[in-house]
């Protein structure tokens, strides 16, 4: 029988402790809180060596969050000899070469499939069909938050601060809602499954990311009219020159899966030689979901998994120089560089001639220091 013991026992770390107690392949041994948190259950410690130096538990899961002390306190279950399982995708987009090569060393199991995609088993299928076949792109709407906004917006015809409001009455949304609408919290997944689709260890912070915190019902209408819906995606490809990685929203016609998405769901997808566009949907966030996937990762070391989803962390180049479409542009400055580029004129908006992400990111990080409410979208 598997023995875990937990680091972190919140809304995760509850539904894991609730899946694996009616379970009889495994149970919870340890459980490590905070010391003010000792009575919630009469199996936590506050000392991490409890667990550490208890032989009987073999599998650690890391559901406490953020990257310190979560990094420290993983890093030492795995020269332990523990295996670990994380949801973390904080920790394991920020020290992703690291955390492989220690589980390497002390041969261990590592994984996170709960990390990128909640309730979907994104990462695992990315490994599977690694297998038999080389992988294109990989593409999605991976941050329930916004997705639930854009949703929203375009259903009901509201305004963004109104619809924020309404996701962090529901939940859906933080109390400072930063890294859902500026793109962080979807960058931190793309760092990962890129990672594993092309065996690339990219810097997390050096990927061009454009959020939705400046979208407008005005713009939602725009769409509207073009036939278009708009999402916030992350995108991922493997170029001669590197990976070409970006966040930013981007209008699908509403014949595209994408478009249907609605409130807080994701969709995941990715383009492989043989296999084609296969695209996973589902929960992308919440308590049992989300631990869900976490057992399954456990489920999976009992049956003999010893490897991560990949043998390889390779440090990769950024390449978003080499992927080029047309924009949808919205503001009050029109300068040189966008004249240059512009095909069509609406009310208060453009359409850009096909430009590389990158040269339309860096374009659009500076002309927020004139324009503090410019936005774009690329269109697909």
């Amino acid at each position: 029988m598997m023995k875990l013991g937990l680091f972190g026992y919140g809304v995760v770390g509850g539904g894991v402790g609730r899946i694996a107690d009616g379970r009889d392949d495994m149970e919870v041994g340890r459980i490590l809180v905070l010391p003010h948190e000792v009575d919630v259950d009469p199996r936590t410690v506050t000392n991490i060596n409890d667990i550490l130096t208890d032989e009987s538990i073999d599998t650690v899961v890391e559901v406490m969050g953020g990257i310190h002390p979560a990094f420290e306190f993983v890093s030492s279950a795995l020269k332990a000899g523990k295996n670990v399982v994380t949801a973390n995708k904080a920790l394991v987009a920020a020290y992703y070469k690291e955390l492989i090569a220690l589980a390497k060393e002390n041969n261990v199991t590592f994984r996170c499939t709960a990390a990128v995609g909640g309730g979907i088993p994104w990462l695992v299928n990315l490994s599977r069909v690694r297998r038999v076949d080389t992988i294109e792109s990989v593409w999605g709407i991976m941050n329930g938050t916004t997705n639930y906004i854009l949703s929203s917006m375009t259903a009901q015809d509201v305004d963004f601060a109104d619809v924020l409001k309404k996701a962090q009455e529901l939940g859906y949304a933080e109390a400072d809602p930063t890294a859902d609408i500026d793109g962080h919290d979807i960058r931190r997944k793309l760092a990962i499954s890129v990672g594993v689709a092309f065996d690339a260890a990219v810097e997390e912070a050096n990927i061009p990311t454009f959020g939705i915190r400046n979208v407008t019902s005005a713009d939602i209408q725009a769409f509207r009219n073009m036939g278009r819906t708009c999402k916030l995606l992350a995108y991922g490809q493997m170029t001669p020159d590197g990976v070409a990685a970006y966040v930013e929203p981007t209008i699908f016609t509403n014949d595209r899966l994408e478009a249907s998405v609605g409130t807080n769901y994701n969709m995941i997808s990715y383009k492989s030689n043989n296999a084609g566009i296969q695209s996973f949907y589902g929960q992308g966030a919440g308590r049992f979901p989300t631990a869900y996937n976490v057992v399954s990762d456990c489920l999976d070391i009992i049956a003999g998994e010893d490897s991560f989803y990949t043998d390889k962390a390779e440090p990769t180049a950024l390449a978003c120089g080499s992927v080029s479409h047309a924009y949808y542009v919205r503001t009050n400055v029109c300068d040189e560089f966008l004249s240059s580029i512009t095909e069509e004129k609406g009310e208060g908006w453009v359409i850009t001639a096909p430009v590389s992400v990158e040269k339309m990111h860096a374009w659009a990080q500076k002309q927020k220091e004139i324009d503090a409410g410019v936005f774009f979208a690329g269109i697909q």
